[in-house]
């Protein structure tokens, strides 16, 4: 997590995480673990109108996605790119916010690299890196994430994804009702 204070000479002083000598990921650019719960409430348009409550959001589509588990930090990519096949009318550059976690500096540029992410509007309030890796509410933590600065700026169609360990993933396009 970012402590104030922490200098470039600090972080550049890290060791590596996994690679020994040559790693170049670090404790300064991977998230931090966090405690963490979380609860979302989904359910179909019919039941909600049944039970009176007012959706803020819907899932439009989604995808999944996986790769070797030595890369498991670009399964987000996949992911993508199946759920743009299931909904043919969406392309990349239809989203207006993007919300995709990352565990690692490195992975996001990957990611970001190999679809062709725009920054400006990806992770606009820090995602893992910088709010945390709460594990085991990670895929609602980012959902939430999402809606809320999609509701705060005024955008109706937002991109979420997840990476699991070994090399799974999730993407879900969400949009705002």
């Amino acid at each position: 997590h970012f402590r104030p204070g922490l200098t470039m000479d600090q972080l550049k002083a890290l060791p590596p995480a996994f690679i020994p000598k040559v790693g170049k990921v670090t404790a300064g650019n991977s998230s931090g673990l966090n405690d963490g719960a979380s609860a979302m409430i989904i359910m179909s348009a019919e039941k909600a109108k049944e039970l009176g409550l007012k959706p803020i959001a819907r899932i439009r589509s989604a995808g999944r996605g996986g790769c070797h588990p030595s890369v498991m930090g670009l399964s987000p990519v996949p992911a993508v790119k199946n759920l743009l096949k299931n909904d043919p009318k969406l392309t990349l550059d239809s989203f207006e916010l993007c919300e995709v976690n990352e565990a690692f500096a490195g992975q996001y540029l990957g990611c970001e690299k190999e679809l062709g992410l725009k920054r400006d509007i990806t992770n606009i309030n820090g995602s893992g890196i910088g709010l945390g890796h709460p594990v085991g509410s990670t895929g609602s933590r980012i959902m939430v994430t999402l809606i809320h600065a999609m509701r705060k700026h005024g955008k109706t169609l937002g991109l979420a994804t997840l990476c699991g360990g070994g090399g799974v993933s999730m993407a879900t396009a969400i949009e705002i009702l």
